[in-house]
């Protein structure tokens, strides 16, 4: 139901000389309704439109006409960004190299998936939402059907009309298909981020002790995101970072012992060897899955020993290890010595005698200025009364000499 709007116009007063016109008898106009005439109310478009009508463009409707035109135009173009239905969430539009634009769909297994839908800069961050409307922007883009008629003949040949001459476009588009296929299936999308190509670059440019300690690199700012980057293949969730300098006791060894018991899920399925294409030997299959099974558990093994070394060369370079043992060594001592870590240092004898003098002088002073406050006492109050006695003889004196007289 429209919204009642009160404006503030005042409706000139009817002119003395009007006279409303009179209804011939040949008028077509129905007759009143039969509870009365009809009550009109100042709302909705069709009043606003007047009120337009007549204040602002003095009756005009072709100015009327284009102001409407223009107000649509504004709005559409206000709201332009809302007909999608849908927020690209700023992914899909990555530049397509030549390269990625080349590949071939049957070595489906060495594209890299992420790059193929314009996803390189979240990669195994990318959520459902954003794998889905990455690949919707880019069939729109490369689906043959779209592609077929968008280039015109360079020699204008008829033989050449209507046929599309983007030749790898259908290639690509298997691409794509195949990389959403990958990603937004759970399992595979797992095996192809425990190979992910970036990351295994990035796992090839982890320096070693030798170079961190000849280069003199922060240790924190080194391997710090060396341990992130692994954190992504933990079960356990989540996981503690290298910290800082200043991290207490308790950080330290709960980082270290995490890490030594690190829990991953990382696989190497994706890696496995197909069969011989058109074999339908068992045997073969056999051997081919054997072979993969042994494959799997040599590289897993690999890769925690890897791990197992990165934990061990990160605690040989820890510099609050040192800070640690240092403290832990001074607790020893202590215990040792019978002192409580923190605890005030024992005095010794002479510091002990020195005290119990002094406290006996204190003590003797004390004494001695009570005994001199109680004998001013004692001396104050002798006085007083002695000015009572003088009072009251000099008083009986008084009288005496008041009753002789």
């Amino acid at each position: 139901m429209a919204a009642v709007q009160v404006l503030p116009i005042t409706t000139p007063p009817v002119p003395a000389s009007y006279k409303s016109p009179s209804v011939p008898s040949t008028s077509r106009i129905s007759p009143p309704h039969p509870s009365g005439h009809r009550t009109l109310l100042p709302v909705g478009p069709a009043y606003l439109n007047h009120l337009r009508l007549s204040l602002h463009h003095a009756h005009s409707f072709s100015s009327l006409d284009k102001h409407l035109a223009a107000e649509r135009e504004r709005l559409a173009a206000l709201h332009k960004d809302d007909a999608a239905g849908e927020d690209d969430l700023g992914v899909g539009s990555e530049k397509e190299t030549d390269e990625l634009l080349s590949l071939d769909p049957k070595e489906w297994k060495k594209q890299d998936h992420y790059a193929v839908l314009g996803l390189s800069h979240l990669r195994y961050k990318a959520t459902e939402e954003q794998i889905k409307i990455a690949h919707r922007k880019k069939v729109l883009k490369h689906h043959p059907d779209k592609k077929a008629g968008t280039n015109k003949d360079a020699n204008n040949s008829l033989y050449l009309a209507g046929v599309n001459q983007n030749t790898n476009d259908d290639a690509f588009f298997k691409c794509i298909q195949k990389a959403y296929e990958v990603l937004t299936n759970p399992e595979k999308r797992r095996q192809f981020d425990s190979v992910d190509p970036v990351f295994l670059d990035l796992e090839e440019d982890i320096p070693s002790a030798a170079e961190i300690k000849a280069k003199n690199l922060d240790f924190f700012k080194t391997l710090g995101p060396v341990f992130e980057l692994y954190s992504r293949f933990s079960n356990k969730q989540p996981v503690p970072g290298l910290g800082h300098i200043d991290s207490t006791k308790e950080e330290v060894e709960g980082f270290y012992d995490f890490w030594y018991n690190f829990d991953s899920w990382r696989s190497f399925e994706w890696l496995d060897k197909e069969v011989n294409e058109g074999s339908d030997s068992r045997d073969d299959k056999r051997y081919t899955e054997k072979k993969n099974k042994a494959e799997r558990a040599r590289r897993k093994k690999e890769d925690n020993a890897k791990l197992r070394g990165l934990v061990d060369m990160a605690l040989s370079l820890d510099p609050r290890i040192k800070r640690i043992k240092q403290q832990e060594k001074e607790a020893r001592e202590a215990k040792k010595k019978g002192v409580t870590p923190g605890a005030p240092a024992k005095k010794t004898k002479q510091q002990e005698e020195e005290e119990k003098k002094k406290a006996e002088e204190e003590a003797k002073k004390k004494e001695e200025e009570e005994k001199a406050a109680r004998e001013k006492a004692k001396k104050a109050k002798a006085a007083a009364a002695n000015a009572a006695k003088k009072a009251r003889r000099q008083a009986r004196a008084a009288e005496e000499a008041g009753a002789q007289s």
